[in-house]
């Protein structure tokens, strides 16, 4: 496969994720890098040495050793990897094979670190809304709560609009990642807090009739996945904490508190909208961790030290 025909396929390949594979933005914008990336450096081996032609195979190989120099993570280098295996099986169907023999390096996987119940109280409930330094105290603390509330992701928390809520039912219905929809539960206090946004900033905000998203920024317009970041690093500068504080880590926050109060792990998996319950389980990894240490500290064979036995 020569470049220009590898070019085109890579515009084939990724119009069918878009429309076909119905892969998350998220995904389409980092396989169009990656391959980008490949041409690249395709163009840099060509314009080095252009009386020594290379194979497609040969390009790929050096392209991955060139990544083990530059010392990527190993997240970003198995993602790379299955980018272009995902590329080689969409080529398949077209009846043009490609040797690309590359092997994912294997990903430590690391439990995810949560907020504890009295941080989200403290947050929620005992900072007020004056002593937030946001113009819209409302909206910001109506986002918290609702992410607390559901586990969703903060892109599906941005793409929600007012047709998507149902508040007799409390419902929301989202679009997961592959465009899966699912419906997602939330309590009273979620409801209030957003009925208290809707009512005293939303029409503000809303300069256009017309907007339907539910969180909007200053201009008007559909808030950002990383304004949202924005606004968790308002909060977590109340917690003085060292760790950062992400709309994620509320969402792993909510999965593994929904497990310390017995909830079976099918309903969460359904929750947070995983393809498979292998990606759930990581919660009763926390969970069990925390149990241990639990039974540590209040195990009354740990708690001897302070007895005097008489022989």
């Amino acid at each position: 496969m020569n470049k220009e025909l590898f070019e085109t396929k890579v515009k084939e390949f990724i119009t069918f994720l878009d429309a076909e594979k119905n892969a998350s933005p998220h995904t389409i914008r980092a396989y169009e890098s990656d391959l980008h990336q490949l041409i690249d450096f395709w163009n840099h081996v060509t314009a080095s040495a252009p009386s020594k032609p290379q194979s497609f195979d040969d390009i790929v190989r050096r392209y991955i050793v060139s990544l083990f120099y530059k010392k990527i993570s190993k997240p970003s280098l198995a993602r790379k990897c299955s980018c272009l295996r995902s590329l080689q099986q969409f080529l398949q169907h077209q009846g043009i094979v490609l040797n690309i023999a590359i092997k994912s390096p294997r990903i430590d996987r690391k439990l995810p670190t949560v907020l504890t119940i009295d941080e989200i109280f403290f947050l929620l409930d005992l900072i007020k809304d004056n002593h937030l330094p946001t113009r819209y105290p409302c909206r910001d603390k109506a986002i918290f709560e609702l992410l607390y509330a559901t586990g969703i992701r903060c892109s599906e928390l941005v793409s929600i609009t007012l047709s998507d809520i149902n508040f007799d039912e409390k419902t929301i219905r989202v679009m997961g990642k592959g465009r899966r929809e699912r419906i997602v539960l939330f309590g009273s206090k979620a409801m209030q807090m957003l009925k208290k946004y809707l009512a005293i900033e939303r029409p503000a905000l809303a300069k256009d009739t017309s907007r339907l998203h539910l969180f909007l920024n200053c201009g008007g317009g559909p808030l950002t996945t990383r304004s949202v970041q924005r606004i968790f690093e308002m909060f977590r500068r109340f917690l003085h904490i060292d760790r950062n504080l992400t709309p994620h880590k509320i969402r792993h926050s909510f999965a593994t508190h929904l497990l310390h109060e017995g909830v079976d792990l099918r309903v969460i998996q359904e929750l947070l909208g995983h393809k498979n319950l292998a990606t759930t389980e990581i919660y009763t990894h926390i969970s069990n961790q925390q149990l241990a240490q639990m039974c540590d500290e209040k195990h009354p064979l740990n708690n001897l030290d302070h007895l005097v036995f008489n022989e």
